[in-house]
């Protein structure tokens, strides 16, 4: 076996050594652009979140697509118009909305989140009844926003394996 002791200085390609660093930063780079997006995103829903139970209609507008359908654990499908009016109407209000386990999947501007969540909500002005979910929201970004275009839940059921 050959002595490393007096194998002199080693050579490097400067060309080859300047493209794996410049390789290793933009994957870097990279990497803390979509955790920012990641970042912005969460903010996004739970402040989507936060204006379903302040019913704060013009932050809803603005943080959901003109396409957007809203679907609920039960199979009912709103459309954003229609999900607008039962705000307004009071036909739907939310007392609370707790996330947990927040999954999110970026995919350039689309973006998928997974989560868990705990609503209290009441239809047609009833008691407020507390729900067990398994939400999937898809997000698109649109001027450096991003906006969500559908919501599908169901409810959160333990499942053995």
């Amino acid at each position: 076996m050959p002595s490393l002791q007096n194998a002199g200085p080693i050579k490097i390609n400067l060309k080859y050594f300047i493209t794996i660093l410049c390789s290793v930063l933009w994957g870097v780079g990279a990497a803390l652009a979509q955790e920012t997006e990641q970042a912005k995103l969460t903010q996004a829903l739970k402040g989507f979140h936060q204006a379903l139970v302040q019913n704060n209609t013009a932050a809803i507008k603005q943080q959901t697509d003109k396409a957007l359908t809203y679907g609920h654990s039960n199979g009912w499908v709103e459309t954003k118009a229609e999900l607008m009016n039962n705000l307004e109407t009071g036909f739907i209000s939310y007392a609370s909305i707790k996330e947990d386990s927040i999954s999110i999947t970026m995919n350039g501007k689309l973006a998928s989140a997974r989560f868990n969540a705990t609503i209290n909500a009441a239809f047609k002005g009833k008691e407020m009844v507390t729900y067990q979910l398994r939400v999937l929201q898809v997000w698109t970004k649109k001027e450096n926003r991003w906006i969500l275009f559908a919501r599908q839940a169901v409810p959160l059921v333990s499942v053995a394996h």
